[in-house]
């Protein structure tokens, strides 16, 4: 059996590689504090973020995708007391506003009143095809 050890691949064509027709990595992805001063930790083909109020931020791609069909994979969480296994219980963060150049992600807690809020912690991941 052999070994391929690579720094970097290439598709011969451009944009991302792939294997047997598959993607081999996110198309975009980001981790970001969502509280106080919104601000990336780490991130790969996200140009920023906006804070457009409270629980409610626009992930905007440094290249657009392809078409609006792509998916979005998220998940968050606003640590409420020295427990954090209980204060997961509940948070929904959610998609809105689909375009090839940006998702809204709206945090919140899934109960009767519905409330919006910053989260601490907020993910996500985006696959599919780039213009």
């Amino acid at each position: 059996m052999s070994t391929v050890k690579a720094n970097d691949l290439t598709n011969v064509t451009g944009g991302i590689p792939t294997v047997k027709g598959q993607k081999l990595i996110p198309t975009a992805w980001v981790n970001f504090n969502g509280t106080g001063t919104v601000a990336i930790r780490d991130s790969e083909g996200v140009s920023s973020i906006t804070d457009n109020g409270t629980g409610d931020y626009t992930v905007t791609f440094t290249s657009a995708m392809a078409n609006t069909n792509y998916s979005t994979v998220i998940g968050g969480n606003q640590q409420m007391d020295a427990n954090p296994r209980l204060d997961t219980v509940g948070k929904v963060p959610a998609i809105f506003n689909v375009s090839t150049g940006s998702v809204t992600i709206i945090c919140g807690f899934f109960s009767s009143t519905g409330q919006i809020r910053d989260f601490d912690l907020v993910n996500a991941a985006i696959m599919g095809g780039q213009s």
